[in-house]
């Protein structure tokens, strides 16, 4: 009997330890798709022309993430749903959802991309569902995250070479993490992003005066502080499972 190669497809290392070349495409994607969200954001700041042709590469890479992760759709109906597999997959299916609402009211609100196509009509509720998909799209991505983010560790520690656990960098980590959920606090107050996402109202406000600098360190504040959140929610919902497989 062939005995089962301990670098296989689940743990995306080759023999030598080393991330395979399929997996360092997604992480680059991945990178890439935040990086352009934080900048999608900032609408006003950025110009509406960046604004569309960002929303257009954000829409290829989308695609490209899924080519990328097709797999994940031929396992839907495989295996156990343990609690932490039910929420990665409702957070993977709303976060779906939130990126075709973006793409599609994109498209009907474009005036410069996609200002060809022969579309009248359906421009408020675009804008609606522009802003809702914007705003919980960016939740849903930070959760997203949060749930990858001891994966994310151990390739940053893999390529520093940290092999020793370390008490005091593990309590700077989480003096960090606190600090960022603070200032996430903060940002999402200020910003009052509660409004946008329960429809409060239907107009999104930019302080045109904001360095840009600064209004990106409060989105990734924000991005902070429910990566953390659902980070620890994973870790909890791990050891439910584990129990309840006992």
């Amino acid at each position: 009997m062939r005995r089962k190669n301990r670098y296989d497809k689940k743990n995306n290392r080759d023999r030598r330890g080393f991330l395979k070349p399929e997996m360092i495409l997604k992480i680059l994607v991945d990178l890439a798709m935040t990086v352009l969200l934080f900048l999608l954001m900032a609408y006003l700041l950025v110009g509406e022309t960046a604004h569309e042709w960002m929303g257009l590469a954000v829409f290829i890479l989308f695609l490209f993430h899924h080519v990328l992760n097709r797999k994940w759709y031929g396992g839907l109906l495989k295996g156990k749903y343990t609690p932490l597999r039910v929420l990665q997959t409702l957070l993977n299916v709303l976060l779906l959802a939130a990126m075709i609402g973006l793409m599609v009211s994109g498209i009907i609100l474009s005036r410069v991309v996609f200002d060809f196509l022969p579309i009248s009509g359906g421009t408020a509720f675009a804008r609606t569902l522009h802003m809702l998909a914007s705003y919980w799209g960016f939740i849903f991505m930070s959760l997203h995250l949060g749930l990858h983010w001891g994966m994310i560790m151990g390739i940053i520690r893999k390529v520093f070479r940290i092999q020793n656990p370390s008490r005091i960098r593990t309590w700077i980590l989480r003096i960090l993490a606190e600090g960022l959920c603070v200032y996430g606090v903060f940002a999402f107050v200020k910003h009052d992003i509660a409004s946008y996402l329960f429809l409060r109202t239907h107009f999104v406000f930019f302080d045109m005066e904001q360095p840009l600098l600064s209004f990106f360190a409060e989105y990734l504040g924000m991005m902070g502080l429910w990566a953390v959140l659902s980070y620890y929610a994973g870790k909890l919902l791990r050891r439910v499972g584990a129990r309840s497989s006992r």
